[in-house]
This record gives structure tokens, C-alpha cells and sequence, in this order.
């Protein structure tokens, strides 16, 4: 690809991109939302934690501060899932997919949008929650250092990636199936590592566990907050599966694409 290709896809990309930017600033509610839920489950899980730290002490206190800690980690994925789906729902909700595949735009170019409307969009939801955990609690997550962005794109990894088979069942089974852009990690969050360790679980679930990439996020996170040591078979383990969860979802979206494209459910697929 020579440069003008590449200055053109860029341009497509951010014309994408434009189009949802430009609903955040006609529209407060659609900001506010952005950042209503993840602070309100900071708010939930900190003052549970303060709860507890006041009445059983300062082991708790820490234990606390690790499940604090957890739950914004979590949120990195969820809102990182959320903005991809969403964004792409957006589409089908104003009956524009059809336009979209009219121009120019390859669906790789439209993933790329949705990536980068997601990443804005878990920032700004992700990033005011963790500076009130720190303003409200004295929990400031930056503290954990550099390998703080391993953790965060490992945890924005996963979420693309089970956006992509989100997304992937919704052009295969249309408005139907829109329900699982808000679903389908919830289900994944008690395996996930979140507000416990692994060994809790029973043993035939601790592998399937093992297979998400954000049970050793969580994890290693634990392990930090709680000893200061920085576990990288935790972070290696979830990048090799990132890889693999990334390349199937890629696969499936591609996949289900082209049927979309040959049976005409791009320009239905909304109604």
C-alpha cells in the first residue's frame, strides 16, 4: 500500500470517526452516559470497601483496595467492548450501513473506526472513575507504573475482540441479537478473576477462567497491588491469547460480512 492509499483509508477512517464525535457534541446525555456507569460502580464497590475496612481493618483495607482495583481493570474492557458495539449499532439504528459500503470504505477501515471510537469512548468513561476512586477512596491506580498500559491494552484487546463476535452475530441474526452488545461480558465476569481469585472457583471452571485474557490481567493486577510484584507470565499469557481471540473474532466478523454482503442484510439488517 503506497502512501496515498494509505493517506486515503486514513482519511475514510477519520470520516467515520467524525460522524459519531459530531452526536457527543450536540448531545450532554450522550457524554453523561459515557461516564454514568463506571463511576457508579466505583462508587458502589468503594464505599463497600471503605465499609469494610472500617469495621474488620487495615488487611481489609487492602484486600479493598484490590477489589477496587479489579472492578475499574473490568470496566477498561467492558466500556472497550460497549464502544465498539455500540458505535456499529448506531449504524444499523439510523439504517446507514448500506450507505456506508455504497462509498468507497473497506470493512477493515470500519473496524479500525470503531476501534478508535471505542478507545475515546472507554477513555472517557474509564479515565473520570479512576481519578474519583482517587479523589473519594485515596486509591490511585497510576500508581501501579508503566506496566499500567500493559494492563489497559491488554484489557482493550479483549474487548475488541468480543466486539468483533458481537458484531458478527448481529449481521448473521439482525436486531435480534443487539442485545448481546450489552450482555455477553456480563457473563464472561464471573470467570474473569474480578472480585475474587481463580482458585476460588471450582476446579473444572479454573481452566475456561484461564482462557480469558482478563483473568490474568486481573490477576497480575492482584499480584501487584498486593506484594508490588510484577508477574509478566500473567501479561505474556494474555497477549498470546488476545492474539488468538483477536484473529477469531476477525475471522468470524469477516466471515459473516461477506454472507451480509451477498444475501442484501446490509441494507436490512436495521429493519
Amino acid at each position: 500500500m503506497n502512501g496515498s492509499a494509505i493517506a486515503q483509508s486514513a482519511r475514510r477512517i477519520w470520516g467515520m470517526m467524525y460522524r459519531h464525535l459530531a452526536l457527543f457534541r450536540r448531545s450532554w446525555p450522550r457524554l453523561l452516559e459515557l461516564a454514568y456507569w463506571p463511576t457508579l460502580q466505583m462508587c458502589i464497590w468503594g464505599f463497600t470497601s471503605s465499609f469494610l475496612a472500617m469495621r474488620t481493618g487495615n488487611s481489609v483495607a487492602v484486600a479493598g483496595g484490590v477489589l477496587l482495583g479489579g472492578v475499574l481493570m473490568w470496566e477498561v474492557t467492558l466500556r472497550s467492548q460497549m464502544g465498539f458495539s455500540v458505535s456499529f449499532l448506531e449504524e444499523l439504528w439510523s439504517r446507514n450501513l448500506g450507505h456506508v459500503f455504497v462509498s468507497p470504505l473497506r470493512p477493515w477501515e470500519l473496524v479500525a473506526a470503531l476501534i478508535g471510537m471505542a478507545f475515546i469512548r472507554m477513555a472517557a468513561g474509564v479515565v473520570p472513575a479512576i481519578l474519583l476512586a482517587w479523589a473519594l477512596y485515596a486509591f490511585n491506580l497510576f500508581a501501579a507504573g508503566p506496566v499500567l498500559v500493559l494492563f489497559f491494552a491488554n484489557l482493550m484487546l479483549m474487548g475488541w475482540a468480543v466486539a468483533l463476535g458481537v458484531v458478527s452475530l448481529i449481521l448473521r441474526h439482525g436486531a435480534g441479537a443487539e442485545a448481546l452488545a450489552w450482555s455477553v461480558l456480563f457473563g464472561l465476569a464471573p470467570l474473569s478473576a474480578i472480585y475474587y481469585p481463580v482458585s476460588i472457583l471450582p476446579a473444572w471452571l479454573q481452566p475456561v477462567a484461564w482462557a480469558l485474557p482478563a483473568t490474568h490481567v486481573v490477576e497480575g493486577m492482584r499480584a501487584l497491588l498486593g506484594s508490588g510484584a510484577i508477574l509478566w507470565s500473567h501479561l505474556v499469557a494474555a497477549a498470546v491469547l488476545n492474539v488468538v481471540w483477536l484473529a477469531g473474532g476477525a475471522l468470524l466478523f469477516a466471515w459473516q460480512f461477506r454472507v451480509a454482503r451477498r444475501t442484501g442484510a446490509l441494507l436490512s439488517i436495521g429493519e
